[in-house]
This record gives C-alpha cells, sequence and structure tokens, in this order.
C-alpha cells in the first residue's frame, strides 16, 4: 500500500493495575506482544496525559489509544485535548484502534455519549458477538472468516458508549454492550481488550474482588472462566496488517 505508516503509537491514557504491572509491565508492552510480528515497524509512545507532550502528526503513524482507570465523563482537560486531536485524526483517514476508554474517548469526539453501563460492570472473558455486516470491514472481516461471528474476549470497564456517533458503523455487541466495536472512516473502536490475556485478566479480577463483590458479581466463577483470547488478539493483529499494508 503506498503511502502506509511505518510507525505505531500507543497514545497511553492510564495506567494497568499496579499489583500486574509489576509482573507484566504496561499497556504498551502487552500492545506491542500481542500484535507481535504483524507490525514489523517501529514502535513509540506518548502519554495523552502529559500537558508538555506534543501530540503526533496525524499523518505520521497509525495509533493505538489505550484503556484507563479514569472516566471519560470526567472531561478532563487532556481528555478534551485528546478528543479534539482524534476529531481531526479521524477527518485526515489516520489509522487508529482505541481500546475500552481509547474506544469511548474516540465515540465522544465523533459525536457519541459516554455514560456508567446501567447494565453493571462487564470483567471477565465475555462472549462479543459480530455484527454480520462487519463481514465486509477492513479489519473485522479477516476474523470472522476465520473465527466466525462469536468471539471471546477480556474486558474489564464500567462505562459505556450509551450512543454511536451518528456517522459510526456498529461492529460488535455482547451481552452487556450494545456498543462493543464500532469504526468511522479509518478509526475502530472496540469496548473490551484485546491485548489482555488470561493471566493479566485473573490478576485483575484478583485486585479487584472487593469491588466486584459488593456490586453483587459471582467473583470466584467469573476468575475461574478468565481465559486467553486469541480471537480478540487477531483483531489488532489484523488492524495492524490492514493499516501497514500488508
Amino acid at each position: 500500500m503506498a503511502g502506509a505508516p511505518t510507525r505505531m503509537v500507543v497514545l497511553r491514557a492510564g495506567d494497568a493495575v499496579k499489583s500486574v504491572a509489576a509482573q507484566r509491565g504496561e499497556f504498551y508492552r502487552w500492545i506491542r506482544e500481542s500484535i507481535g510480528d504483524a507490525w514489523p515497524h517501529d514502535w513509540s509512545e506518548v502519554d495523552l496525559r502529559d500537558a508538555s507532550a506534543a501530540l503526533p502528526d496525524p499523518t505520521s503513524a497509525a495509533f493505538v489509544v489505550t484503556g484507563s482507570a479514569a472516566s471519560v465523563t470526567e472531561r478532563a482537560p487532556w481528555m478534551l485535548r485528546a478528543q479534539a486531536w482524534l476529531r481531526e485524526a479521524t477527518m485526515q483517514n489516520a489509522p487508529i484502534f482505541g481500546i475500552c476508554f481509547g474506544h469511548q474517548l474516540l465515540a465522544e469526539a465523533l459525536g457519541g455519549r459516554v455514560v456508567k453501563n446501567p447494565r453493571g460492570r462487564e470483567i471477565g472473558t465475555v462472549k462479543v458477538k459480530i455484527e454480520a455486516h462487519a463481514a465486509d470491514d477492513d479489519v473485522f472481516g479477516a476474523v470472522v472468516a476465520e473465527h466466525g461471528h462469536e468471539i471471546h474476549a477480556n474486558a474489564t470497564h464500567v462505562d459505556t458508549v450509551a450512543e454511536l456517533p451518528a456517522v459510526a458503523r456498529r461492529l460488535a455487541t455482547t451481552s452487556l454492550d450494545e456498543n462493543a466495536a464500532f469504526r468511522v472512516k479509518r478509526a475502530w473502536g472496540v469496548q473490551f481488550h484485546p491485548e489482555i490475556d488470561g493471566e493479566v485478566m485473573r490478576g485483575y479480577l484478583v485486585a479487584r474482588r472487593e469491588l466486584i463483590v459488593a456490586e453483587g458479581l459471582p467473583h470466584e466463577a467469573i476468575l475461574s472462566r478468565a481465559a486467553d483470547a486469541p480471537q480478540a488478539v487477531a483483531l489488532m493483529k489484523s488492524f495492524a496488517r490492514v493499516v501497514g499494508g500488508r
């Protein structure tokens, strides 16, 4: 593909749970390891929370926006700055992959609405139903062709995209989230975490046990079902291959 980017920039929006990070590092590492050789080019990271850090030229790279323990509904100055950048980058056809908080930030940037999910926290290894029309999507199509319209992914979030941007195409749902994935131009958002494997998911479940139990969720059952989710990893690999022109 002429003009395909040769750098993947991870736009960091938060930190991993401390107990997990001590063993497995931060989001940047997980994303790089998950994508692996599907992206044979350069990598770098920019922290969106750092007001002194210049945001990259949208035409200079492909981008992954990470998760965060923060909420898009806080509308902190750094979030509004990032949203303005995402609007401009999307309009310039920059390749973007938003994960969880990144998915929500992208949705709000493009006119969607994020709220605390009235259906409650979604955490653990969950079933993702990919829309029938996603079979022709550049990124999701390859996963549908290999794995079908139902895959598993690891998730941990309390907010949800209640309303998609008017121009968005919904690509997937879960039992607790009607807008689990969407696309606008060359920007994709997924509410789940393709970069989280079974070990990391179990680490999050252990770290958040008190919250999960307090909310009346079956912590032990969720923990026992936590597993690797290679089909979700395949989505990130597909994104890397598509935008890298491979």
